[in-house]
């Protein structure tokens, strides 16, 4: 009958104006993936029949299929706006259930998870003390918390004593007369607690021979003598030179030394209970230049609050600290499957996984097949509006010719009525 072919033809157009609707209105969505409607003929089965004279008995929708094709970019000022350029998805959990996503409009509530614009929490893989990444799937957790302090237990120096300098005129050194010394340098150095102190080191020419050339280095802090003998008279590395002007030892030893920070107040060279600061002379010099420091370095700090994020294209996110630290303190997960049409909507910019799907294969962004993390963006929907409102008129279209088919097979029927 003309009137069940046309009316499965109503259906059809029908659901294709739905599908291009539901596209057309989710043209502004993030990580929004365009539907496409996919039509089948229908045949009606004779067991008598020949093929050849066989009339169709309609259309159906075969499938409603999403694609997957890559969004453009928006860029944004929010670092925890991701966007995933290639494959993947984001994999949150809500209530304890996993679903997959590509919409990175992330947010942190008030314990520092990582939440999606859906209220999922975002899994990823955690790190350890030492900014190592822990390949365990979990929810990601960004601390607001302040980072301890840690105290100063090294200090590198790369330094270089003028070849041409002569010992002082005052051959008694006092750190209040500059002529009892040749040079001086300062650095910030910090305590258990996060205080900062200043290390001042004078360095004072100690004699010359053909082969050699000696200096000794005074250590204050905070302008008190580190190291006193028994007298309270203040104490002194011994730093060698060669003739070339690379640095022989110190101390008669490696090119480092310690000296004494016990509580951060002057000590006796020989007490027991002393506390040391290693200091690091390695790739000094002596060369007939101005005395200089070309590099130095502690491993101190003073406690810290975070002050911002940063997200590399592997999803490795670092926290920034007005202490000036940096630490890695998580990764971002990906997952993609084999059949990415064999997923489920579950509205939200979500997807769930099924037997069609296969399971997910999770990784870290940039390895396998996964892409690659844009932080402060976000993919937008892979709507094209133009194609979508032609698609639109054309559905429009087959909806009216099957009512013409409608009205044609009425009008027929009813002038078989009338004879």
């Amino acid at each position: 009958m003309p009137f069940n072919v046309a009316l499965s033809g109503i259906r059809a157009a029908a659901m294709d104006l739905e599908v291009t609707g539901n596209n057309i209105s989710n043209a502004s969505t993030i990580g929004f993936k365009e539907s496409r409607t996919e039509f089948g003929d229908v045949y009606a089965n004779s067991l008598f029949g020949s093929g050849a004279f066989q009339v169709g008995s309609g259309v159906r929708v075969t499938d409603v299929a999403q694609q997957f094709d890559q969004g453009n970019l928006a860029y944004t000022e929010n670092e925890l706006d991701l966007a995933i350029s290639g494959e993947g998805f984001f994999i949150q959990e809500i209530g304890g259930e996993r679903s997959y996503t590509r919409d990175g409009t992330f947010s942190l509530d008030e314990n520092g998870f990582v939440l999606s614009n859906s209220g999922g929490v975002i899994q990823g893989f955690g790190a350890d003390e030492d900014g190592n990444i822990v390949g365990v799937l979990t929810d990601l957790q960004i601390s607001t918390e302040n980072i301890e302090p840690m105290q100063s237990d090294t200090v590198d120096w790369r330094l270089n004593f003028d070849a041409e300098q002569e010992p002082p005129v005052t051959t008694v050194f006092d750190p209040a007369d500059a002529t009892s010394y040749n040079s001086a340098t300062s650095v910030t150095i910090y305590d258990s607690l996060g205080v900062s102190h200043t290390l001042t080191q004078y360095f004072v020419q100690a004699g010359s021979t053909a082969d050699r050339t000696d200096w000794q280095a005074y250590s204050y802090i905070d302008g008190e003598a580190a190291v006193v003998d028994a007298a309270g008279d203040p104490q002194s590395s011994l730093i060698t030179f060669d003739s070339t002007g690379q640095l022989v030892a110190v101390d008669g030893v490696d090119g480092n030394t310690e000296i004494i920070i016990p509580d951060w107040a002057p000590i006796e060279a020989t007490d027991p209970e002393r506390t040391t600061l290693t200091v690091d002379y390695m790739g000094s010099s002596q060369y007939a230049s101005d005395f200089g420091v070309t590099d130095v370095t502690q491993d101190g700090y003073t406690t810290g609050r975070m002050s911002g994020l940063e997200i590399n294209d592997s999803g490795i996110i670092f926290a920034r600290f007005t202490n000036g630290q940096a630490r890695v303190i998580g990764q971002i997960a990906l997952a993609e499957f084999t059949n990415n049409n064999g997923l489920e909507p579950t509205g939200t910019n979500s997807w769930s996984e099924t037997y069609s799907s296969g399971e997910p294969n999770i990784g870290s962004p940039g390895s396998a097949v996964l892409g690659y993390i844009n932080s402060g963006a976000l993919e937008e929907s892979n709507t094209d509006l133009t194609e979508q409102l032609v698609q639109l008129i054309i559905a429009q279209r087959n909806y009216q010719a099957n009512s013409k088919t409608i009205e044609t097979a009425d009008q027929i029927t009813q002038t078989i009525i009338n004879i």
